[in-house]
């Protein structure tokens, strides 16, 4: 029994590396590439995992990718439970460029998954799902994902009494919001995206969060703005929590590791308002880690303590 699953549909196995300065038709002599697993879902779980929660992965896997994700995960001590796919699991690439500190980042779009394999994903969920207490469905929806997908999921997590907590863009969020979970995590762009707009400032991406609760939705919207920190709205709480100002090593994960730091502090007893504000304090940290690195529990508690 796992009280926290988190759910990956498009899984990365994740190669970081750096060159000496990024040019154009030129061979590039790399750093010695790091792998690690990735992908939303993954990275939340390996962030909770690193804070002492008990949480358990379900995610797609197939070919020599999936497997060597799957042999990362245990390999430092999780639990992983992977749902078989024909298709070879994707691979990201990070590109540090040391002469001016930027991270270029290519991102894989992932194979297609079948209506077999859909079901297969849902039915490992309705197996680990007893018990649980928050299901977190992070990252991207793969090639094949039908558009009930997020309902189904949301109804097999009433029947075992599971918060849903998604962070997903695009059609994920759309769907998410149409099934209604307890917390969705949209940027301003998605957030735009979903109301039909070109953009949003931060007085309409409040309106749009709240025309979302007030449609049943979800029951919290926390929109995340990088390094600007967050926006937290629920029925009665509107609040703006400023990120402690750091220098980033990496972005990569920094979203994944709010999420987490908020599953953390609800797990721990924080209310709501209290676990984003750590929520934040995760994310920053996470910027402090080179390559894929997520963040440390130290630096998050030692950046919560600068949030105001």
């Amino acid at each position: 029994m796992y009280p926290i699953i988190t759910v990956t549909l498009n899984p990365a196995v994740d190669v970081s590396t750096s060159v000496q300065s990024l040019q154009p038709e030129k061979k590039l002599r790399c750093a010695a590439p790091r792998t690690e697993p990735g992908g939303g879902g993954i990275n939340v779980a390996r962030v909770l995992h690193r804070f002492g929660e008990k949480v358990l992965p379900v995610y797609f896997a197939g070919g020599c990718n999936g497997g060597m994700l799957t042999a990362q995960l245990t390999s430092a001590g999780m639990a992983a439970a992977p749902v078989g796919m024909l298709a070879e699991t994707r691979e990201n690439l990070h590109v540090s460029d040391i002469s001016n500190g930027r991270q270029y980042r290519f991102v894989m779009p992932g194979p297609s998954v079948s209506h077999a394999e859909n079901i297969a994903m849902l039915n490992k969920l309705a197996e680990v799902m007893p018990g649980a207490q928050y299901v977190v469905v992070s990252g991207s929806l793969p090639r094949g994902t039908g558009p009930d997908f997020m309902e189904k999921l949301v109804a097999l997590a009433d029947i075992h009494d599971c918060l849903v907590i998604a962070d997903l863009n695009g059609d994920g969020l759309r769907q998410a919001t149409l099934a209604g979970v307890y917390l969705v995590k949209p940027n301003l762009g998605e957030l735009a995206a979903l109301a039909d707009r070109k953009e949003l400032d931060e007085r309409g991406a409040v309106e749009a969060a709240k025309r979302i609760i007030a449609a049943g939705g979800a029951a919290v919207v926390v929109i995340s703005m990088g390094a600007a920190g967050a926006i937290l709205v629920t029925g009665n709480v509107e609040e703006r929590i400023q990120a402690p100002v750091v220098k980033p090593e990496s972005t990569v994960g920094a979203g994944d590791s709010m999420v987490a730091g908020i599953v953390y502090g609800l797990m721990n007893g924080l209310d709501i308002s209290a676990a984003t504000r750590y929520g934040v304090a995760c994310g920053t940290a996470a910027t402090l880690a080179k390559g894929t690195g997520l963040c440390q529990k130290t630096d998050a508690d030692r950046l919560l303590r600068q949030i105001v």
